[in-house]
């Protein structure tokens, strides 16, 4: 089989560590823009066009949950991982059939689909392959917290993963430490201990691996990112009930507008903007006025089912610019603010990147006749 015949391999991303450094986190469950990096190191696994089936390798009480997810595909498989990396590792090879196994970490999520594409053949063709960076830095020799000598870095090299070879000769090298005493850091490790010479290949800066939690935070600076504005506006009059609802707060002594929820029009607004920014429709699909689950619902448990949409999706919210225009009640400075932090934690993001302001005089039409009151929204999202 070739590389232009399409898949010819499985790739077996490990997801069964402890997460010492990182204070005993599930590294693999930690959000980068909206999907936890398990995800993006399966689903840009799954891009590749060597890449036929994934295999995760997770902890035994993880399995469950992990099965249960809805972004493994119907051929991914989930297995349990053991104490050591080569005993989740030799589990997971165990389950692939495929000619060529690629390993990799899920604490990796950016390296790329066609990294892995260019592991795979490079293994296809020399038996057993990695993908490396340069040491840029000088290295030097410590004791006791003293340099004592510089290190030649001509040889050196920084190794990544997905880490690839034949399945024949990595699972015998496996299976030849299964019952060892040795903790093997990679592949590479365990490929050389056999005797087999492992080629390498350019690697990838943006193949970080998330260790500690300074890493994250680098991490979230190198995605690609596209920025997204939407408009939402929305508008509904005054019913016979009391206790208005508007921008997430209640006030009890204004009459409450009319709708087939709570009739608020601020999160109505911004909620047509979220959908709006992401190409998802309007509200009315969503959550139609005819039906009765949706009557009288409480409009904020609306905002966090568009944002849980919108995150799924890998798409984050950033800002939202509120205008409402209502010649009653009075909004003063102590309500908008209200207002604004609510729609913050609605959204998980600061209360400075909300703008909530309000126009109550010289107001035409029903607005200004206190009949009705009008909300739009421009909302501001970035995709990844």
């Amino acid at each position: 089989m070739t590389p232009e015949s399409g898949g010819y391999a499985d790739a077996v991303i490990v997801a069964a560590g402890s997460g010492v450094r990182m204070g005993g986190v599930d590294k693999g469950a930690l959000d980068l823009a909206g999907r936890p990096l398990l995800r993006w190191a399966v689903e840009r696994m799954r891009a590749a066009r060597s890449v036929r089936r994934v295999v995760v390798v997770t902890a035994p009480e993880r399995i469950a949950d992990l099965r249960a997810q809805p972004w493994l595909g119907s051929s991914d498989l989930v297995v349990p991982g053991g104490a050591r990396r080569q005993d989740s590792v030799t589990t997971g090879v165990r389950a692939t059939d495929a000619e060529v196994v690629l390993v990799h970490d899920a604490a990796r999520p950016l390296a790329s689909s066609d990294l892995a594409d260019r592991v795979a053949a490079a293994a296809l063709e020399h038996g057993a392959a990695i993908p490396v960076l340069p040491v840029p830095d000088s290295l030097k020799r410590i004791e006791d917290g003293f340099v004592v000598a510089p290190v030649d870095r001509t040889y050196v090299v920084r190794a990544q993963t997905p880490q690839g070879a034949r399945r024949a000769l990595l699972l015998a090298a496996l299976e030849a430490h299964a019952t060892g005493p040795e903790a093997f850091g990679d592949e590479a490790e365990v490929l050389a201990r056999a005797g087999i010479r492992v080629t390498t290949l350019s690697g990838e800066p943006t193949a970080l691996k998330v260790t500690e939690p300074a890493d994250l935070s680098l991490l979230r600076t190198m995605l690609p990112t596209e920025r997204r504005h939407g408009w939402g506006s929305d508008s509904h009059p005054f019913g016979p009930r009391d206790g208005l609802r508007l921008g997430g707060i209640e006030i009890p002594d204004a009459p409450r507008l009319h709708g087939h929820s709570d009739g608020d029009v601020a999160l109505h607004a911004l909620c047509g903007g979220l959908l709006a920014a992401a190409g998802m429709g309007d509200l009315g699909r969503l959550f139609p006025a005819g039906e009765s689950s949706t009557r009288d619902i409480d409009s904020r448990e609306i905002v966090v089912s568009i944002v849980g949409r919108l995150r799924d999706a890998g798409i984050t919210p950033m800002t939202a610019d509120v205008h409402l225009a209502a010649a009653r009640p009075r909004l003063g400075g102590a309500r908008l603010d209200a207002m604004r932090a609510t729609m913050a934690a609605l959204l998980g993001i600061e209360p400075d990147r909300i703008a909530v302001a309000a126009s109550t005089g010289n107001l035409s039409g029903d607005e200004g006749a206190g009949r009705v009151i009008s909300a739009t929204a421009l909302v501001e999202v970035t995709s990844s």
